[in-house]
């Protein structure tokens, strides 16, 4: 076991303490989450490739889709190889640096994540109240603003909270109980008083999520309201589409509410909320978003015949 560093010294690396469980079960939990890594990589790499490979799909939605699987991918990718790499290992060193920019990352691409969920309801709702207007008020200009503008809202975010954090000096204890760097953890080791500091991540991480996930359930039952009006053929498959869709959004927003919009205290459920919001949702998104959908279906097979047929040739 590696010792904290001496309280006089500024810190230059974290130990990642990970999980305790015995060898076997690590080893059970690394080829679990390996799977889903892998599964988390085809499903979104497979909606990428078909969204800008059809044409069909040359539409507001699936560019939208297209952006959430990518964020999917590299949110992923941040994370998950720090959680395979930390069950091989009892614990797991980082450098200082390595941290904080990992702490950037993460949240850059959590935080665009975040906007694009919102930014697929609002044009949900469009295409429901607004069907005929809908092409004229989702044009292409308005799309990648509203695209822009959920990276640009992701890097803010994450660059406030790196801004918070930087300045507090660092002087042991220097081990992290997660398995990945994490703001609350870093926070908890800085060694003087960060009341007025974990206020302002509170606010600028935990209420956002809190306003945003309010928005989001609101604007789902109105258009589930809107649905259940529509006396049509596909009521039924739309209406558990949106269900769905309400489910993956609760999976996302309240693991993440239960991290950072409270005090950073530390409970057991942290790591398994960090394992659902950075392991689990980026898997369960395709399946969502994919497997209920028609059109998509239609497109990926169009694909996979397109990449059969070119290989015979």
């Amino acid at each position: 076991r590696m010792e904290p560093q001496n309280v006089t010294n500024p810190v230059t690396e974290f130990v990642l303490l990970g999980f305790n469980y015995s060898l076997k079960i690590q080893q059970f939990l690394f080829m679990v989450f390996f799977i889903v890594y892998l599964m988390t990589c085809l499903g979104n790499i497979t909606i990428l490739t078909t969204v800008i490979t059809d044409y069909h799909l040359h539409i507001p939605m699936y560019f939208f889709l297209a952006n959430l699987a990518f964020t999917d991918i590299t949110e992923s990718s941040v994370n998950t190889p720090i959680l395979l790499s930390g069950l091989l290992s009892q614990h797991k060193t980082v450098p200082f640096k390595e941290c904080i920019f990992h702490m950037f990352v993460f949240h850059f691409i959590g935080g665009a994540h975040i906007f694009l969920l919102a930014v697929m309801a609002a044009d949900r709702y469009v295409a429901v109240h607004k069907p005929l207007q809908y092409l004229t008020i989702m044009n292409r200009e308005v799309c990648l603003g509203l695209v822009t503008g959920s990276w640009a809202g992701g890097f803010i975010h994450s660059a406030t909270q790196i801004a918070l954090l930087l300045p507090l000096p660092y002087c042991g204890p220097n081990t992290l109980d997660n398995f990945h760097c994490d703001v609350p953890q870093v926070l908890k080791v800085a060694c003087i008083d960060t009341y007025q500091t974990e206020l302002l991540m509170v606010s600028n991480g935990g209420l956002l999520l809190i306003v945003i996930f309010v928005l989001l359930l609101i604007s789902y039952t109105v258009i589930l309201v809107k649905i259940r009006r529509q006396v049509t053929g596909g009521t039924h498959k739309a209406l558990s589409t949106c269900i769905a869709q309400i489910m993956a959004i609760s999976i996302t927003f309240i693991p993440g509410i239960f991290i950072y919009a409270r005090p950073f205290k530390t409970f057991e459920l942290d790591k398994v909320a960090s394992i659902f919001f950075t392991v689990l949702v980026p898997v369960l998104n395709p399946m969502v978003y994919t497997l209920r959908n028609t059109e998509m279906k239609k497109a990926i097979r169009r694909l996979v015949s397109r990449v059969l047929f070119s290989g015979e040739r």
